[in-house]
């Protein structure tokens, strides 16, 4: 399966002008924008490159480089005139990820669940208009292939990791979401608003999500928000086979078990 993006634009969610009325730090924000437009995959970027995916001017993207290259945050290529994180940037990230309890507890229901099913499981959260997976389990048995790794991301409106969280979300909140995706992606927006309609459907249903041979014929995905008070909403997602998750598997056991996995969890945090 293919990671995917529906935009890079601001960290947040919002473009620069959907927040220009908020009190924010405008170089600061725009700083964070372009340590945010690098993803995993993508080695080197240019300054064309940051230019184009944080919407700022070329001249202002390089003041800022230079600034986050002084500051160890970016590397330089003199000779190529490309940049690419630093161990600062990843010091940042991993300082995230490491201090959650919820996602330190999740992991060994996410292990049990992966072997038990012989699936591939993963834990993500929103980051401005794309999930991003931060923990990521695998059965030892299982025959895929998938490089949804730690850092991956995913279309917030293309994605069952993103319509799962999408329905955890306050209507305002969603719809305010989904603006900004169509905003940014037009002309693939009536396909991703119909596919997001059907699988908010299937979440008011039966409480998870899915979607069974869309990316790629052999594989399937199925998807519930975790929900813990006290922190954004994130979502549990299992990947497996088409010959492992037929819509009738789904449906009787992966579903209704990966709804189990979240509700363990949620209890564990609370304890």
């Amino acid at each position: 399966m293919d990671a995917k993006t529906d935009s890079p634009g601001m960290p947040g969610g919002a473009p620069f002008a959907a927040v220009a009325s908020r009190p924010v730090v405008a170089p600061f924000a725009r700083a964070l924008a372009v340590l945010a437009a690098f993803v995993p995959g993508e080695t080197w970027l240019g300054n064309r490159d940051l230019s184009v995916r944080t919407g700022l001017p070329a001249s202002t993207v390089t003041r800022i480089a230079q600034t986050l290259v002084v500051l160890g945050y970016l590397f330089r290529d003199d000779e190529g005139r490309k940049y690419r994180l630093a161990p600062s940037a990843l010091a940042l990230g991993y300082g995230a990820t490491a201090n959650s309890d919820v996602q330190r507890l999740a992991c060994a229901c996410m292990q049990a669940f992966a072997e038990r099913h012989r699936l591939h499981v993963n834990l993500s959260s929103r980051d401005r208009l794309d999930m991003i997976v931060l923990e990521s389990c695998r059965s030892v048995q299982s025959a895929l292939a998938l490089n949804l790794y730690v850092g991956v991301r995913l279309g917030i409106a293309s994605s069952p990791m993103g319509w799962a969280f999408l329905a955890a979300l306050p209507e305002l909140e969603r719809y305010y979401l989904l603006e900004n995706v169509e905003r940014r992606t037009p002309r693939d927006w009536p396909r991703l608003r119909r596919r997001t309609s059907e699988a908010l459907a299937q979440m008011s249903r039966v409480g998870f999500c899915s979607s069974l041979g869309e990316w790629e014929s052999e594989i399937g995905i199925v998807a519930a928000p975790l929900l813990v008070e006290g922190h954004a909403p994130l979502v549990l997602a299992c990947v497996g086979t088409s010959q492992q998750m037929t819509r009738a598997r789904v449906e009787r056991e992966i579903g209704p078990q990966l709804l189990a996995t979240v509700f363990s969890i949620q209890q564990k945090v609370a304890s």
